[in-house]
């Protein structure tokens, strides 16, 4: 039975609202094509640059995800929620098979940060429990402190497996079923799906394809977008009746209200997630009234991948959304499906299945037009100044140098890359030969004393490397000082190269260094062929190489100072486990403003050991640090709170010591503010 359920009282309503934002993580998307024309769609700068490729995998997969959510009326492809306003932030490339974890993080975080409600993420990675990197867990994290909702593929591996991020905390997952309401074969259906997954159409979805005309394609890809602008309608309807859009509260009235389902063979199966789509239950369990059962799920703009044969649909063929009544049976609200083989394997069984992410495509596309990645610079918006009347005097303040740029406040190490193999020899040519042990060697330009050495003898040389911001050995950055002390700050980044490669008993040894600066916009290409995006440091101020050594010395007789029976060794293992955590369980990329708290949090550790010198001195460990928005701050600053926790391991009755500073962050370089607040407390 085709699935022919009435939504005039959703579509009368609303087609979507301009504040309502969508976030669409995946291929570039062929803004020229006719179902875009008025959409509100802005694309972000990201890692993966070029331009649309009409035969390009991604390129084809992108377009067609973003027109099922944002194809205007009266075009060959008709939206879901067509008036909402749209982020576009490439991060599949037509000609990059693979997308790391750290990359797709820095994607949502961008999404975040420019004012996202919703992010789609038609891919994903199979893993073998639903686990995933810490970058990712992390911009997953922040979603949910911002009450952002991301809406990801549940994958087309046909098992009962995961992938992230769709089997992630928070995230809302979504299978692929047919247009009579069952689960299609190839939609995955992990235990994790059980509670935070849904179904929805996802065979034969009609959607737009780059240089023009449109195509149907299956996969839980193309089942996503259809849940993602159905949220973004239920979103809109709370801002239309007066209330604040809560994309939490949207997607567990998608859960709540979803129908129970039953398998080909009539059985209920695991195969069914959490249930079906049911929009008049989801609207009622927002908005409560009585809304008739017969209204099962809202079929979808059918697609079929590779098998299926491609079909143009004139703009004639869709009636007006004015039309509600009979819209369901023209060009549903959600794309209306129609039977196909299942469509195209899943990249899903990835390069390295710990670092890459795929897009969630039916089977039977060839692998290789399915590309998969890249990733992201950070972008901010602000809105447009408005026109005073000219009859009001108003303050003539220059804008500020920083109101349009990304502002990052990085930890890490140091590293240096030649990006290809011609200027890697420039620099064995140039350099000297060098002894070692009074053997004389030729010069190895990978060899970090070598290269210090040399651009000690030559600075200028320092421009002609790539410079890069390293944690755990992954380039997350690559470094450009820029303005007028650019000359200056690679100096410094000289200095502390020449700091890290020493013994690490040294007195002047480099463990980690903060970097502050703007994100450009720009990308850089390794040697290895990883691209990162590039970071400019306008001057040396922040520029910090932790000499650890000195660092635990200087904090030790601090604390002595202040208990003077105070241990050292302990004051040692606590200062190193403060270090540490933020360092290796805390790592970040240093771009929204809690995270800049927190790295210079990490970097202030003069000021973090003065502060529980007690806690320490009386045989205390840091139990967490967390981070939250300041209740108290200065005009136009962005403030926040890290709380340092202490506890007893040898006397869970005693109480805890929380330890609170303030941080502002609006500036380039953070600034702590006020003074240190503590307390105890009993959990």
């Amino acid at each position: 039975m085709e699935q022919t359920a009435k939504v005039s009282f959703i579509t009368s309503q609303t087609l979507g609202n301009s504040q309502v934002c969508i976030a669409v993580l995946d291929g570039l998307v062929d803004l020229k094509h006719p179902c875009f024309q008025d959409a509100d769609l802005t694309q972000l700068p990201t890692l993966v640059t070029g331009t649309v490729k009409p035969d390009g995998g991604m390129s084809l997969h992108g377009t067609h995800v973003t027109s099922v959510i944002f194809g205007q009326p009266g075009s060959p492809v008709m939206g879901i929620a067509p008036q909402c306003k749209g982020l576009l932030v490439p991060v599949f490339h037509d000609d990059r098979l693979n997308l790391s974890q750290l990359d797709l993080a820095r994607a949502i975080e961008q999404a975040v940060n420019a004012g996202a409600h919703i992010i789609n993420i038609s891919g994903g990675q199979l893993t073998d429990e639903g686990e995933a990197e810490g970058w990712l867990k992390r911009s997953v994290q922040l979603c949910q402190d911002n009450n952002v909702l991301i809406v990801a593929a549940a994958g087309n591996d046909g098992c009962a497996c995961l992938h992230v991020p769709a089997a992630l905390p928070t995230v809302l997952a979504v299978g692929a079923m047919d247009d009579k309401g069952q689960p299609l074969a190839f939609s995955n259906w992990g235990e994790t799906y059980q509670q935070q997954g849904i179904l929805a159409p996802g065979k034969d979805i009609l959607g737009a394809q780059p240089g023009g005309g449109t195509t149907r394609l299956s996969g839980t890809s193309f089942a996503a977008p259809v849940i993602t602008g159905v949220a973004a309608l239920l979103l809109s309807l709370q801002i239309q009746r007066g209330e604040t859009p809560d994309p939490q509260k949207v997607k567990e009235a998608i859960l709540k209200s979803a129908l129970p389902c039953t398998t080909a063979d009539g059985s209920a199966q695991q195969q069914c997630l959490a249930g079906k789509l049911n929009i008049p239950g989801a609207i009622e369990y927002l908005f409560g009234g009585t809304v008739s059962d017969s209204s099962e799920t809202v079929a979808a703009s059918g697609c079929g991948c590779g098998g299926t044969e491609q079909s143009e649909v004139k703009s004639s063929d869709h009636r007006s959304l004015g039309e509600a009544e009979d819209f369901m049976n023209a060009q549903p609200l959600i794309p209306s499906v129609a039977s196909v083989q299942p469509a195209e394997v899943v990249a899903t069984a990835p390069i390295n299945q710990s670092q890459v992410v795929t897009s969630s495509v039916a089977p039977s596309t060839p692998a290789s037009s399915i590309a998969t990645p890249s990733t992201h610079s950070i972008t901010s918006q602000i809105p447009a100044m408005t026109q005073s009347a000219s009859n009001f005097v108003t303050a003539s303040q220059a804008p500020s140098e920083l109101a349009d740029s990304q502002l990052v406040y990085a930890l890490g190490t140091l590293g240096y890359d030649f990006g290809t193999e011609a200027r890697r020899d420039t620099f064995k040519q140039l350099m000297p030969a060098y002894s070692i042990g009074g053997v004389t060697v030729p010069a190895n330009p990978y060899d970090a004393r070598q290269m210090v050495d040399y651009l000690a003898a030559a600075p200028s040389e320092s421009r002609s490397l790539i410079w890069t911001l390293n944690i755990e050995l992954t380039p997350i950055y690559a470094i450009e000082p820029q303005g007028a002390f650019a000359r200056e700050t690679y100096a410094v980044l000289q200095e502390l190269l020449a700091g890290q490669i020493q013994a690490e008993s040294s007195e002047e040894f480099v463990e980690r260094v903060s970097i502050p600066g703007l994100l450009t916009g720009r990308t850089v290409k390794l040697f290895s062929g990883q691209v990162v995006p590039l970071l400019a440091p306008q001057n040396p101020r922040g520029m910090y190489g932790w000499k650890i050594n000195t660092l635990v010395a200087a904090a030790i007789e601090t604390v002595q100072t202040t208990v003077g029976d105070a241990q050292e060794d302990a004051i040692r293992r606590t200062l190193g486990s403060f270090l540490n955590r933020i360092y290796y369980d805390l790592r970040n990329l240093g771009t929204t403003s809690q995270d800049r708290a927190l790295n210079f949090a990490a970097t202030n550790a003069f000021q973090a050991a003065s502060t529980f010198a007690e806690a320490v001195a009386t045989g205390m460990e840091l139990d967490s640090i967390t981070v939250e928005k300041s209740p108290f701050c200065r005009l136009d600053s962005d403030c926040w709170d890290v709380k340092l926790k202490f506890f007893d391991p040898e006397n869970s009755r005693r109480a805890k010591k929380v330890f609170r500073f303030t941080i502002d962050v609006s500036d380039l370089i953070p600034v702590t503010l006020g003074d240190v607040r503590t307390w105890s407390t009993p959990y």
